[in-house]
Formats: C-alpha cells, sequence, structure tokens
C-alpha cells in the first residue's frame, strides 16, 4: 500500500495573477536542484488522522506558522515513488523569508554510518503559476492546474 501524505497549497492574488507558495526540500541531495525540485509543504498521514489535521500539521511544521483559513480540497497525486498526496488550497499570504523549518536526521553519504541534521525545507517562495509549474515535482503538477481551475470557477 502506497505511503499517505497531506498538504497544503497556499495561494495569493498579484498583479500578474495568482501565485503559489512552494518549498525546497533540505539536506545535501536537494542542495544544487531547482527546476522540478519544489514541493508544496505535506507529510504523512498518522493512523487514523484526518487528512485535513494532518496537512495543517504539517505545513505548520515545515514553515514553523500556521495556515489560516478554510482549505479546499485538490483531490490527491501520485508522485514517481508512488507516494499518494492529498493536497488541499488556502488563500493566505506570509513572509516566504522568515519561515523557519524543523530539523530531520539523516545517513549521509548513503551508508556511510555518518549522520547529518538539516531543515526539512531550506526556503520556500513565492512563484507565478507559469514558474510554479516548472519548480514543482513532476507528480505534483496537476495541483498547480487544479488551483487555478477552482479559482477560475469560484463565485466571485
Amino acid at each position: 500500500m502506497p505511503k499517505l501524505s497531506a498538504g497544503i497549497l497556499m495561494y495569493r492574488p498579484a498583479e500578474s495573477g495568482l501565485e503559489a507558495l512552494l518549498v525546497h526540500p533540505g539536506g545535501p541531495f536537494w542542495k544544487s536542484r531547482d527546476l522540478g525540485a519544489w514541493s508544496i509543504p505535506k507529510g504523512e498521514i498518522e493512523p487514523d488522522e484526518d487528512p485535513e489535521q494532518a496537512a495543517r500539521r504539517e505545513f505548520r511544521e515545515e514553515l514553523g506558522i500556521a495556515p489560516d483559513g478554510p482549505l479546499r480540497p485538490l483531490g490527491r497525486v501520485r508522485q514517481k515513488g508512488g507516494k499518494v498526496v492529498a493536497a488541499f488550497a488556502v488563500l493566505g499570504d506570509l513572509d516566504a523569508g522568515s519561515v523557519a523549518s524543523n530539523l530531520c536526521t539523516v545517513e549521509w553519504p548513503p551508508r556511510s554510518g555518518r549522520t547529518v541534521v538539516f531543515p526539512e525545507i531550506d526556503r520556500a517562495a513565492w512563484f507565478p503559476l507559469p514558474v510554479a509549474r516548472e519548480k514543482i515535482l513532476e507528480g505534483q503538477r496537476p495541483l498547480i492546474d487544479r488551483l487555478e481551475e477552482m479559482v477560475a470557477s469560484a463565485p466571485d
């Protein structure tokens, strides 16, 4: 059975159109990667945990800020490795430069017996939707399209 995660795609209106908040994973593996490396803040759902609550918890852990406002479902996507992500959208605005992520411990280099500690995410940034489509992991790209459709079809 694939692992199930939950996450939040925060968005805001801007002069050039909608912008999406994405996070860049921390650690040595992702250090030099950019296009196709960014993600929505997300993490594994605990047994018997509500996906919406898990998404809120993960957002807070990865960014150091609790998301405010109602979450709107964006459905599920499957990433290349098989992980399934239940995603939600929330209208919001935050200073991407002031995020404070939780820390992770990983063996690095692999099979070396050495462990390193690093932030789960090393940065967050706002991107116009066309740029967000290039930055986000391939398996999460449909979330950008779904967000755009959701906002376009919302009553004023």
